[in-house]
C-alpha cells in the first residue's frame, strides 16, 4: 500500500521546501502551509485519511509566540495520542521535542554545512544506514532536553541529531537537501563572508553523494507509516 502523507510545512515566503519533500517522498502529499493559516484535518474526522506526518524546517524558532506555532502544537499532540507516525526535520525535529516535553534553547552560533553524524544505537528509521553518515546541517537552535521517554538516536559535537519518542522521530539535519537548496541557504546566512565562502567551498560532488545515501529514512518512514496501515504498529 502507498503512503498517504500530510506535509505540515513551516517554512515563511516562498522556498523549496515542498518541493524538496515532495521529490523525497514517494508516497502521496498533501501540503499544509501552516504559517499562511492552511492546517491538516483532526485525527479521526471523515477528512482525516493519512498514513503519516512530516513536519518541514522554518526560519522560525519552535519558542516564538506565534499563534500558528500554538494552533500546531494542540493539532500535534492528537495526531501523537492516536500513534500516527511523524518525521519532523530540523524545526519540526524541535518543535517535537518542545511539544512533547522536551527544551530547545538557542545555542548561540550556526551548525552549517556537511557534517558527518554518529548514530546513537539502532532503530528502523536508520535502516541501512551507516553508523556514521553524511547531511547538511543549518540551525542556530538545539535540542538540550530529550521529551519524557525519548530515545537519543544520533548526535554531532555540536548537538543533538536525531531522536525518538513513541511514534515520532526527529531529525535536526536536512536529509531532504540538493545543491541549489544547500547554496541558497548558505548564501542567505547573516555571517562573515569567510564562513560562508568555506561552507560553499565545502558543497562538493563527494559531499553531495554522501548525503545521498542518508535519504535513505525517506524511504525508512514511509514503510514505518505503511506498516502500522497493513500491519503491526512500530514500537
Amino acid at each position: 500500500m502507498d503512503a498517504k502523507i500530510a506535509l505540515v510545512d513551516a517554512s515563511i515566503g516562498d522556498t523549496r521546501s515542498e518541493r524538496n519533500f515532495r521529490r523525497e517522498l514517494d508516497a502521496t502529499v498533501d501540503a499544509y502551509k501552516m504559517s499562511d493559516g492552511e492546517f491538516p484535518p483532526a485525527v479521526g474526522t471523515s477528512e482525516w485519511s493519512y498514513d503519516g506526518v512530516v513536519i518541514t524546517g522554518s526560519k522560525t524558532s519552535v519558542y516564538d509566540d506565534r499563534d500558528w506555532i500554538g494552533r500546531t502544537a494542540e493539532w500535534f499532540q492528537s495526531v501523537q495520542e492516536a500513534g500516527v507516525p511523524t518525521l519532523g526535520v530540523c524545526w519540526g525535529h524541535q518543535f517535537i521535542a518542545q511539544t512533547l516535553g522536551g527544551r530547545v534553547v538557542d545555542a548561540g552560533e550556526y551548525e552549517l554545512g556537511y557534517r558527518e553524524i554518529d548514530r546513537v544505537g539502532a532503530d528502523p528509521l536508520f535502516a541501512g544506514i551507516p553508523e556514521r553518515f553524511t547531511a547538511f546541517e543549518t540551525h542556530s537552535d538545539e535540542v538540550v532536553e530529550l521529551p519524557p521517554g525519548a530515545t537519543e538516536l544520533a548526535r554531532t559535537g555540536f548537538s543533538l541529531q536525531a531522536f525518538r519518542v513513541n511514534a515520532a522521530w526527529g531529525v535536526q539535519f536536512h536529509p531532504e537537501y540538493d545543491r541549489q537548496t544547500a547554496a541558497e541557504v548558505t548564501a542567505g546566512k547573516d555571517l562573515s563572508d569567510e564562513r560562508i565562502q568555506r561552507v560553499l567551498d565545502g558543497i562538493t560532488n563527494e559531499a553531495i553523494g554522501r548525503a545521498e545515501r542518508t535519504k535513505r529514512l525517506f524511504g525508512n518512514f514511509l514503510a514505518i507509516a505503511t506498516e502500522r496501515v497493513d500491519g503491526p504498529r512500530p514500537g
